[in-house]
C-alpha cells in the first residue's frame, strides 16, 4: 500500500467524504479502517492500571445507558422507522448524543438498517448470521463495501444539512467526548479527592469501557438475535425474541416483535415484555419533546402467529 493510499485511510478516520462509492466494491476487510476498532479494545485493559472506584463505575453505567437509549429510540426506531416525529433541535440533539456512541452517524445507520429490513436473512441482508456469526456481529461494518451510506435508502435525511455534516465527521463527536470524560476526571479529582477518581480512569472507564460493551450489546441485535430466543411471528427470517439482549438494549431484544411491525414505537408488545426506550419515549411525549409515537395496530397483535397457542 503506497504512501498516499495510507494517508487517504487515515483522513477516512475523520472526513468520511474521502472514501468513494467506488472505492468500495468488495467484501474484503479494510484492515486500516479496524486499527481504531482494535485499539479500542485494547485500552480497556488499562483498566488493570488506572483501577476503579465508584463514581467511575457509575458513570461508566451512565454513559452506557444514555448512549444506548439514543441508539435504540433515535437512531432505530425514529431515523430508522420514523415511529414517531419531534423538532429539528431535537432531532440533531439526539443524532449528536447517538454519535457519541461511536457506531458512525445517523444517516449511515439507518441507510444500512433500512436495507437489513428489505433483505432480512437473505441473500442481501448485510449482516444475517447466515452468512456466519462473526460477519454479521463486526465483519460487515469492518468491510470496505459497507462503508458508505446508501443514499438512495435515506433521501428523507438526506435533506438535514446539519445531519450530512454530522455523518461526514462522525468520528469527531465520540472523540470530543472521550475529552470531556477525561476532563470531569480531572475535575473531580481536584474538587472531590474523596471520590478517588482522577482523568485517565474517567476516560478508560466512562468512554472505553462503556463504548466496547455498548458497540456490542446492541450488535447482538444483529447477531444473536437472529439466533438465540423464541419467535412468535411468522416474518420471513430468522428473527428472535430474546429477554437478556432486550435487558441489556433497552427493549430491542424483541427483534422478532419488531420485525413483525417495525413501524411501531414500542418493540415490547406484551405487558411482561421490559422496553424501558419505549418507556422514556412515552415521558418525553408527555412533555412535547416528541409526539405522533406509532402504535401496534390492534388487528396486527395476534396475526401471523407461529402457533395459535402463542396467544396469551
Amino acid at each position: 500500500m503506497s504512501l498516499q493510499n495510507v494517508l487517504t485511510k487515515v483522513l477516512a478516520w475523520f472526513d468520511n467524504s474521502n472514501v468513494k462509492v467506488s472505492d468500495n466494491a468488495t467484501d474484503s476487510i479494510d484492515w486500516m479502517r479496524v486499527i481504531p476498532f482494535i485499539l479500542m479494545h485494547l485500552v480497556c485493559l488499562m483498566v488493570l492500571v488506572v483501577g476503579w472506584s465508584p463514581v467511575a463505575l457509575w458513570v461508566a453505567l451512565a454513559s452506557y445507558l444514555l448512549r444506548m437509549f439514543a441508539i435504540t429510540a433515535f437512531y432505530h426506531r425514529y431515523f430508522s422507522h420514523k415511529a414517531f416525529k419531534t423538532s429539528r433541535i431535537a432531532q440533531f440533539l439526539f443524532a449528536l448524543l447517538g454519535a457519541t456512541a461511536t457506531q458512525r452517524g445517523p444517516i449511515w445507520w439507518a441507510s444500512h438498517h433500512r436495507r437489513h429490513h428489505i433483505h432480512s436473512d437473505k441473500d442481501k441482508d448485510i449482516h444475517s448470521p447466515r452468512h456466519g456469526f462473526l460477519w454479521s456481529h463486526m465483519g460487515w461494518f469492518l468491510c470496505l463495501k459497507n462503508f458508505t451510506t446508501q443514499e438512495h435508502c435515506v433521501r428523507d435525511l438526506m435533506k438535514f444539512p446539519e445531519l450530512v455534516l454530522l455523518d461526514r465527521f462522525d468520528s469527531l463527536v465520540p472523540i470530543i467526548y472521550a475529552f470531556l470524560l477525561l476532563f470531569l476526571g480531572q475535575y473531580l479529582e481536584q474538587a472531590y479527592p474523596e471520590f478517588h477518581t482522577n482523568g485517565s480512569q474517567m476516560l478508560i472507564w466512562g468512554y472505553f469501557v462503556s463504548s466496547i460493551a455498548l458497540i456490542h450489546c446492541t450488535l447482538f441485535v444483529n447477531s444473536l438475535a437472529h439466533v438465540l430466543g423464541s419467535q412468535r411471528y411468522e416474518t420471513g427470517d430468522d428473527s428472535r425474541n430474546n429477554w437478556f439482549i432486550a435487558l441489556l438494549t433497552l427493549g430491542e431484544g424483541w427483534h422478532n416483535n419488531h420485525h413483525h411491525y417495525p413501524a411501531s414505537a414500542r418493540q415490547g408488545f406484551f405487558w411482561w415484555e421490559i422496553d424501558i426506550s419505549y418507556y422514556l419515549l412515552r415521558l418525553m411525549s408527555v412533555f412535547g419533546i416528541i409526539w405522533d409515537l406509532k402504535p401496534l395496530p390492534s388487528n396486527r397483535l395476534y396475526s401471523n402467529l407461529i402457533q395459535k397457542a402463542a396467544q396469551p
